[in-house]
Formats: structure tokens, sequence, C-alpha cells
């Protein structure tokens, strides 16, 4: 009995030191990355040309994908276009990181790639899901049209068979 007592005891304790935790954590909120998403943003500079190329390279793309959203073609195009993109980005790390002299003040890219991670794969893939969404409401939209044609040429058919 009393090697229960201490077992429960004991699991009384952990449980205890797990809800300590998870309330400091949840006291902590975001803060710790809220701190390091505002080092990064300040780590950068943002009037180098490549990179305002590269923001005005994304907002293009973006525009370009809400103005051809009716086009599904071209649409998925856009889709694969930047899938490729982040596919290819390890490699773009690599080599943008042995010639950053050439067009950057400081290297950005570092062997985990997180800088072009958040700066080329982030937005990249952001514009695919809204490709995939605008495909799916496509797809939901042309699921209703044929049902509502196939109730429509049942009815004729029933009616036909009535006549």
């Amino acid at each position: 009995m009393d090697e229960l007592r201490s077992a429960m005891e004991e699991h009384m304790d952990q449980m205890s030191d797990l809800i300590q935790k998870l309330s400091f954590e949840l006291q902590s909120g975001l803060r710790p990355a809220l701190d390091n998403f505002i080092g990064f943003f300040h780590a950068i500079d943002w009037k180098e040309p490549w990179l305002m190329g590269l923001l005005g390279f994304h907002g293009l793309l973006l525009i370009i994908t809400i103005f051809t959203r009716k086009r599904t073609n071209f649409q998925m195009f856009l889709f694969l276009f930047a899938l490729a993109g982040v596919y290819f980005a390890e490699g773009i790390n690599k080599i943008l990181s042995k010639n950053w002299k050439k067009f950057a003040t400081q290297n950005y890219f570092d062997p985990n790639g997180v800088f072009l991670s958040a700066l080329w794969c982030g937005p990249l893939l952001v514009i695919s899901m809204i490709i995939l969404i605008n495909t799916l409401f496509t797809l939901c939209y042309l699921v209703v049209r044929w049902k509502r044609a196939e109730l429509r040429h049942r009815a004729r058919l029933s009616q036909s068979k009535e006549d």
C-alpha cells in the first residue's frame, strides 16, 4: 500500500511540474517568437535593390494570380511554377551563398536556408495556396453546374416519357 501511495505522490509531483511548465509557457505567450521576428526583420537591409526586386516579383506574381483566377490552365502553370521555385530553393540558396558579394551587402544565405525560406519560399507557398483554394472553388462550381445539367436532363427525359 505504501508503494502505491509513493507512486501516486510521485505521479502527482510530475503532473504538477508539467502544469507549472505549461503555465509558464502560456504566460510568456508569443513574446519570444515576436522578438525573434522583430530581430530578423531589423537585421535585413530592405533598401537593397535585389530585395526590392524580389518583393516586386512576389507582388507581381500575386497580382497575376488574382487577375487570372478565371483561367484555370494558366493558374495551373503558375501553381507548378511556384512549387518548382520552392523545390529548387536549396540549390538556389547554395548558388546565392557562393555569389552574395556580387549583389548584396551582407551574406543572408545561411546553410540552413532560413532567409531564403522566409523570403522566397514563404510567398511562393502563399501564392500556391491561393491558387489551390481558387481551383477548389472552381471545381465546386463545376460540380454544381454538372449536377444541375444532369437534373435538367433527367427532368426532360421523364417529361418526354410521360408524353
